[in-house]
């Protein structure tokens, strides 16, 4: 496997959120925020700056590497055809949940994810208001990080019930009818949520306190460095038809559980008949 310096990746997102991301939350101005396809697509002026800030220092610690950020891909779409071909790629959300931080609530995270010839090999999960970060390299586990340097191994839950499990799940890009049906079939579980931002529910997957998460919609920024923390803590991700998860998949839904015998259950609920 390809060696990376990991921790001073995790140093540049949280100098990018102490820099750019936390003097402007709750303190955007209407002209800072803007839509990019939808009202609920945002970005903003701390967005930019971050990627901007990420970018460049990347540029410097990891020369080579092509850089994918969300808000320079947004602006260059061919920038996406890297992430499954580069011998080194860094893909960087400079703030999941940029809906949240727009509207002042604290539920977003920065998150990056390194891929060596189209195989994800480390991510980061960095909490800007809790300081701290969920860190998985391939191989290596997950580990929760602080900032005084005290580390913690992770785990994903204990197996239980279809009917007993907690998750998360991210319905609003299927078809209706579909939706309808998946809604209904979610009835199932126990509890389900949306935080609106991955990367915290990323984040309880991966510190075992849920037992799925659920996407249809792929980019690549917003699942690679969770779903390898997942993976990393002993937890199991693949796509909806059962297929494995890769580096350049942005079709196909994602469906992660604590184990295979979990992510199988919980499918033909959720999916009845599909496989």
């Amino acid at each position: 496997m390809t060696a990376f310096d990991v921790d001073r990746l995790a140093t540049i997102l949280r100098d990018a959120a102490l820099a750019d991301i936390m003097p402007r939350f709750r303190r955007l101005a209407s002209g800072d925020i803007r839509q990019k396809t939808s009202a609920v697509d945002l970005v903003t002026e701390a967005d930019e700056a971050a990627e901007r800030r990420i970018q460049a220092a990347c540029a410097q610690a990891f020369p080579g590497a092509a850089f994918i950020g969300e808000e320079s891909t947004a602006a260059d779409p061919a920038l996406l055809g890297a992430v499954g071909t580069a011998d080194l790629a860094i893909v960087v959300d400079p703030i999941d949940g940029t809906a949240n931080f727009a509207a002042g609530a604290p539920l977003f995270a920065v998150m990056a994810a390194v891929v060596s010839k189209g195989e994800t090999i480390a991510g980061i999960i960095y909490d800007p208001l809790g300081d701290d970060f969920l860190i998985a390299e391939r191989g290596a586990g997950t580990r929760l990080r602080r900032v005084d340097g005290i580390e913690m191994p992770m785990e994903v839950a204990l197996p239980v019930p279809v009917s007993e499990m907690v998750g998360f799940a991210s319905t609003s890009s299927f078809e209706p009818a579909e939706r309808r049906a998946l809604l209904g079939n979610l009835s199932g579980v126990r509890i389900v949520g949306n935080f609106r931002c991955a990367g915290h529910e990323y984040r309880l997957a991966g510190t075992g306190q849920v037992h799925f998460n659920l996407y249809l919609k792929l980019m690549p920024w917003d699942h690679l460095a969770g779903a390898l923390i997942l993976e990393e803590a002993g937890g199991y991700v693949a796509k909806f038809d059962g297929s494995p998860y890769r580096a350049s998949d942005t079709q196909g839904g994602l469906l992660c559980a604590i184990d295979a015998e979990s992510w199988k259950a919980l499918h033909a609920t959720l999916f009845p008949g599909r496989m």
